[in-house]
C-alpha cells in the first residue's frame, strides 16, 4: 500500500466506514499509470479483506478526474508483451471494483476520459459536479476504447455508449446523468456533502445485505450480457492491444506527442 505522501500515484484515507483513494498524479492529470493502476488494485483487496471498511470513494486530485491511460507510457512499452500487461491489469481492477462487498462511489469534479471514464463506469455509484465532463476520447488518436467499452456499455444504453465510443465526443455532466453514466450532478461547492450524503446513507444498512445485493445485482446484469465480466475483459483486452499494435495508433500517438492532428493519410487501410 502506498504511503500518503507528495508524488505518491495513490493517497488513501479512513474516514470512520469510509475509504477514500485519492488519484495523486495531477501533473499527469491523474492518467492511469501501471504504478497507479497496480496501487489502486492492491487498495481495493486489502479494502475488500476488512470489513471495517464499509463504502469506497475514488476521486482525483486537481481539476482532472482522470485522463485515462498514460499515452507517453503506452509509447514507451508498446509491445504486445507490455500492453497486454498494462490493459490486463486495468481490466482486473476494473472487474475487482465490482466485486468487492463494499460499494464504491467516484467522485468526479472535472474530466474524465477513456480509461477515466471507464473508471467511473465501473464504480457501482457516481456523483459528479455540474462542471464535469465525460468521454471515451481513444477513437481520435485511433484507438477504440475497448476496454473502456465493457464497463460503458454495462452502465448506460446502447445507442449513448456507441456515440461516445464512435465518435470520442465529450458529453457534460447533465447528459451524463440523463443516461445513467452518474447518480447525481451538484454544484462543485455541495459534492463533498453529496458524496458524504450518499455514504451515510449506505453506512446506514447491513453491510452484508448490501454484499449479498451488490453480487446478486451484478450476476443477473451478467447473465442479461450472455457473458461474464471477466471474459468480456479478456475479449476486449485482445482487441485493443492489436489495435494499440497497428498503423492507425502509431499515427494517433505521433501526432498527440508532436501536439498536432493526426493525418490517417500517412498510414495503409485509412
Amino acid at each position: 500500500m502506498h504511503d500518503e505522501a507528495a508524488g505518491t500515484p495513490l493517497l488513501r484515507r479512513d474516514e470512520g466506514g469510509v475509504t477514500v483513494l485519492t488519484l495523486n498524479r495531477p501533473a499527469a492529470f491523474n492518467s492511469l499509470s501501471k504504478a497507479l493502476l497496480q496501487g489502486l488494485l492492491d487498495a481495493v483487496e486489502a479494502i475488500a479483506a476488512d470489513p471495517e471498511r464499509r463504502v469506497v470513494v475514488v476521486e482525483g486530485q486537481g481539476p482532472v478526474f482522470s485522463a485515462g491511460h498514460d499515452l507517453k507510457e503506452i509509447g514507451r512499452n508498446r509491445t504486445r508483451e507490455g500492453l497486454g500487461e498494462l490493459f490486463g491489469l486495468c481490466s482486473i481492477l476494473m472487474t475487482r471494483l465490482t466485486t468487492i462487498p463494499q460499494p464504491v462511489i467516484a467522485k468526479v469534479d472535472g474530466i474524465a476520459t477513456a480509461a477515466g471514464c471507464q473508471l467511473v463506469a465501473a464504480c457501482d455509484l457516481a456523483v459528479c459536479s455540474e462542471t464535469s465532463r465525460f468521454a471515451t476520447s481513444g477513437v481520435k488518436y485511433g484507438l477504440f476504447c475497448a476496454t473502456p467499452m465493457v464497463a460503458l456499455a454495462r452502465a448506460v444504453p446502447r445507442k449513448a455508449a456507441l456515440e461516445m465510443l464512435l465518435t470520442g465526443d465529450f458529453i457534460d455532466a447533465r447528459e451524463a446523468r440523463r443516461i445513467g453514466l452518474v447518480n447525481r450532478v451538484v454544484p462543485k461547492e455541495g459534492l463533498d456533502a453529496a458524496v458524504m450524503d450518499l455514504c451515510g446513507r449506505l453506512l446506514d444498512k447491513p453491510a452484508e445485505v448490501l454484499a449479498l445485493g451488490k453480487r446478486a445485482f451484478y450476476a443477473q446484469v451478467d447473465a442479461k450480457a450472455g457473458t461474464g465480466l471477466e471474459a468480456a475483459y479478456a475479449r476486449a483486452t485482445g482487441v485493443i492491444v492489436d489495435n494499440a499494435l497497428g498503423e492507425s495508433f502509431a499515427e494517433g500517438l505521433d501526432a498527440f506527442t508532436a501536439k498536432r492532428r493526426p493525418d490517417w493519410s500517412r498510414k495503409d487501410g485509412a
